[in-house]
């Protein structure tokens, strides 16, 4: 692909230098659809990032769209803070009927702010105030926000240090295959609960993701995930399971937890919840934890109505019956088959392969390796990006509803480019 250099000027002169993306794909994009993205001079991008997990059923997804047009045409509320509107209503009843009672949980909905880490707030502010503690649990290479709660539990050096604050109240612990098997999982964990001269604040709550996205793609076992739920249950914490990333369908069920078969107290989630790209969040909780006062916690966009029109039309589309999981999984054995034989190829080059569903990792030796290859994606035409602490595993997360051949097509580009920066 020939890509002329597109005029950058005013983004470069009047935004600010905390843009990050847009620097690893420098063109201006006009239009989306599907699995596609087209910037203004026509060239044509095939997404693996899906918006950070934000698009699990692609872009400007008709259904969706339809549904959205129809409610901003009858003039349908918008901006509703916590009022009662027929399109929470909608979305409220809907997620109750093909979310939770399917799956057994009767947990309370709360909207906080629209975003990942407002959600992540309101859970580690609850959990707080239902156990009268302040320290939370957090992991090696977590990553839960920005802003200054979410980045206590929060691993990465380079953005907490961004804090400028000290950040209290957390305290990591190994996530799974930390240390690389030498160790039993919990036990250090359990011995610091256990011993009153650990100098360990009892917990009010332990956070975690049963995939680590932004760590670098570290997937953790079920049957750790369930030692670290009974854990929880024997020492009085609470469990929090952030699924913002890894929740509506990106390892395959809806929650991330399922296959676990873990019931976790707390749950986060945002991203792909709007369905449409549209900012929503929710926190979850069982309903004896719902101590809350009238506005002990609120947001101006709380109600985002058109959000809820988004959210309702995409769980009636693709979470009636388990077409969708299935599908997802179905996808994740393509990628998978795909990354072996890159990792073979290329084995003094490749560590590890790794991922679940529709979220996979290809980690490299050479820490600067996975941003070459992400680079020479972008000028073949594909869009895809690095996680984990030193960027050195390039990540993938295309939509959910992407078609094999597209899938294919990124994976054979994706292949192209490792051999190329070789």
């Amino acid at each position: 692909m020939t890509i002329i250099q597109p005029d950058l000027t005013v983004f470069e002169t009047v935004e600010s230098e905390v843009r990050s993306y847009c620097r690893g794909w420098p063109t201006i994009f006009d239009r989306a659809q599907g699995s596609h993205m087209y910037d203004e001079d026509g060239h044509t991008y095939l997404d693996f990032f899906a918006g950070a997990g934000t698009l699990n059923y692609g872009h400007n997804n008709p259904v969706l769209k339809r549904a959205l047009l129809d409610y901003l045409e009858r003039d349908g509320v918008v901006h509703g803070l916590d009022m009662s509107t027929t399109a929470k209503r909608a979305f409220l009843e809907t997620f109750q009927e093909k979310i939770l009672q399917p799956r057994g949980m009767n947990h309370k909905v709360m909207f906080p702010g629209p975003t990942g880490t407002n959600s992540v707030e309101a859970a580690l502010k609850l959990a707080r105030k239902v156990k009268g503690r302040e320290s939370i649990v957090s992991f090696t290479n977590a990553f839960h926000g920005m802003s200054l709660g979410s980045l206590a539990v929060t691993g990465n050096a380079f953005k907490r240090a961004g804090a400028g604050i000290p950040l209290v109240h957390g305290t990591p612990m190994p996530f799974d295959d930390y240390l690389g098997g030498t160790t039993d999982d919990f036990v250090w964990f359990e011995r610091l609960l256990e011993d009153q001269g650990s100098g360990l604040n009892k917990p009010a709550a332990v956070i975690v993701e049963t995939v680590q996205g932004e760590g670098g793609i570290n997937v953790a076992r079920a049957e750790w995930l369930r030692a670290l739920s009974e854990l929880c249950e024997r020492h009085d914490m609470l469990l929090i399971v952030d699924d913002i990333q890894m929740g509506c369908g990106r390892t395959g069920a809806f929650f991330s937890f399922e296959e676990a078969g873990i019931k976790p107290d707390i749950i986060t989630l945002s991203k792909s919840i709007g369905g449409y790209g549209l900012p929503l969040a929710l926190t979850l909780f069982k309903p004896e934890l719902d101590v809350w006062e009238p506005g002990e916690h609120n947001g101006t966009f709380r109600g985002n109505n058109p959000a809820f029109v988004t959210a309702t039309a995409a769980i009636e589309t693709y979470w009636t019956d388990s077409q969708m999981e299935k599908q997802t999984l179905s996808r994740g054995e393509q990628v998978e088959a795909v990354l072996r034989a890159i990792s073979e190829e290329h084995s003094d080059d490749v560590a590890d392969f790794r991922g679940r569903g529709l979220v996979w990792g290809l980690e490299f030796h050479d820490k600067d390796r996975a941003n070459a290859v992400a680079k020479r994606c972008f000028e073949l035409g594909l869009l895809i990006e690095t996680s984990g602490p030193e960027s050195e595993v390039v990540k993938m997360l295309p939509a959910l509803t992407i078609t094999p051949e597209e899938l294919d097509e990124g994976l054979r580009v994706l292949a192209r480019a490792v051999r190329e920066t070789a």
